[in-house]
């Protein structure tokens, strides 16, 4: 009977046992399932953790983000991890309007335009970026060759967000072997000839009254980097340009910057930009430099200064002489906007100096005067000796480069004898003597410190 108990109390011993081993398995089983492991029959399969459903729909949203833009929709969390992988290859068309996060565009900006200022943008890499992207396609756009619309289709992705257009280079119609044949012929008939075959670059009419918010436009009609292929075509701002461009501006009521240089500009030109700036409600800064403005154009210039609210005026490295200084000296004095004036690197003489000099007595409201390069000499230093005395609001004056003369410092140094408000005086390569430049040196440095101390 003890023999027939222990049997029975071993079977059920290896019963428990065994049930014992099941659930222990049974366990094992359901912890890795836990791990989420895939086990294939293939032995080099991986063997690591699916990812979750929530990253797996993130990167399809990134993988075809152009096709089907999802963003605004997500949680801010997952949105953030969506920005951080978006490709900076997308087109403005799907990012410009949607995607306003600095960090995406800051990417964007930096691998297409390399590290640049954003404070030249308003501190915006979204701005910065479309900006940049308008420029260049203006830049690289051939008339006749080029379709509009690749810049047209653009523009609602980028009239709300682009305040400057900056444009270094205007490409012309590239030439037919027959036009170039007839342009050598005519330029073997002589001088002028070649006229009748100047060629226009991009229309500007075609795009400023959509850019509504457009507050800066500088251009530069020619080429960068033309190397063999110089021509003077390459460099000409035609009739043709000159009547569209202004006609062009008439639209931009909030343009506050507009600079044109380096491209040719002639009185008449002036003349017809000019026009389209009479009354302007916001035109605040006007930069002719570096071009072929003469009396004519001088005379235009003048006449626009009383008839709008120019603050800034640079006319420097222009053909202007004793005539249209006149003109722009009797607009200066009758003037109450206008704070800078650089007319340095033309012809004025002594003539156009003592005019501006005796506008000076009557301005109230300039504050930078620079006639650097002007062939003035000793009389205009008597001029400005008087101004220097009475006008209580220059703040800078540039008469450097100009053979005043060992008598033209005495009579500038006494002027700044009786002067408390000017701080900057450039007179270097004047000839003006060591001692009136150390005088004046003296009384600079006193103006500065009363500045200083005195509350704005």
């Amino acid at each position: 009977m003890a023999e027939f108990g222990d049997s029975v109390l071993e079977d059920l011993s290896a019963s428990d046992q065994h049930t014992s081993f099941s659930m222990s398995r049974a366990t094992a089983d359901a912890d890795k399932r836990k791990m989420r492991r895939i086990i294939a029959e293939d032995p080099d399969w991986s063997l690591a953790i699916v990812p979750y459903l929530r990253i797996i729909c993130l990167q399809h949203i990134i993988d075809n983000f152009e096709k089907n833009p999802i963003l605004d929709e997500l949680p801010p969390a997952d949105k953030v991890k969506v920005l951080e992988k978006l490709s900076t290859k997308l087109p403005i068309s799907v990012t410009a309007n949607l995607i306003s996060d600095e960090g995406y565009w800051r990417r964007c900006s930096v691998e297409r335009w390399g590290r640049r200022d954003v404070s030249y943008y308003g501190n915006s890499w979204r701005r910065m970026f479309l900006e940049c992207h308008l420029e260049s396609a203006i830049e690289l756009f051939i008339p006749n060759t080029t379709d509009p619309n690749v810049i047209l289709d653009k523009v609602p992705f980028y009239k709300n967000y682009v305040k400057k257009i900056s444009v270094s280079q205007l490409l012309p119609p590239v030439k037919s072997s027959e036009n170039r044949q007839k342009e050598d012929t005519l330029l073997a008939v002589g001088d002028g000839a070649s006229e009748e075959l100047s060629v226009s670059h991009f229309d500007f009419g075609m795009l400023l009254d959509k850019m509504t918010e457009l507050e800066e436009l500088h251009l530069v009609y020619g080429v960068r980097g033309c190397r063999m292929n110089f021509e003077w075509s390459l460099f000409e701002f035609t009739e043709q340009d000159c009547q569209s461009l202004a006609k062009a501006l008439k639209s931009c009521k909030h343009l506050k910057v507009f600079r044109l240089h380096q491209s040719k500009v002639n009185d008449e030109n002036v003349q017809t930009l000019c026009s389209s700036f009479l009354e302007h409600p916001s035109l605040r800064e006007l930069d002719f430099s570096h071009n072929i403005i003469g009396e004519r154009g001088a005379r235009a210039i003048g006449k626009l200064l009383n008839s709008s609210k120019l603050e800034v005026l640079s006319l420097y490295d222009n053909k202007i002489k004793g005539h249209g200084a006149q003109a722009i000296a009797y607009a200066l004095s009758r003037n109450e906007n206008l704070t800078t004036l650089n007319l340095r690197l033309n012809r004025i003489g002594d003539e156009g100096g003592q005019c501006v000099a005796n506008a000076l007595l009557k301005n109230s409201t300039l504050i930078n005067l620079h006639l650097g390069s002007n062939e003035l000499t000793e009389p205009t230093a008597n001029f400005l000796s008087r101004v220097l005395m009475q006008n209580k609001t220059l703040k800078s004056i540039n008469l450097s480069c100009n053979r005043l003369g060992l008598d033209g410092g005495k009579q500038l140094q006494e002027g700044m004898a009786h002067n408390s408000s000017l701080v900057e005086f450039d007179l270097r390569l004047t000839e003006v003597g060591q001692e009136s430049e150390y005088f004046i040196s003296q009384i600079l440095q006193r103006n500065k410190e009363t500045a200083h101390r005195t509350p704005l």
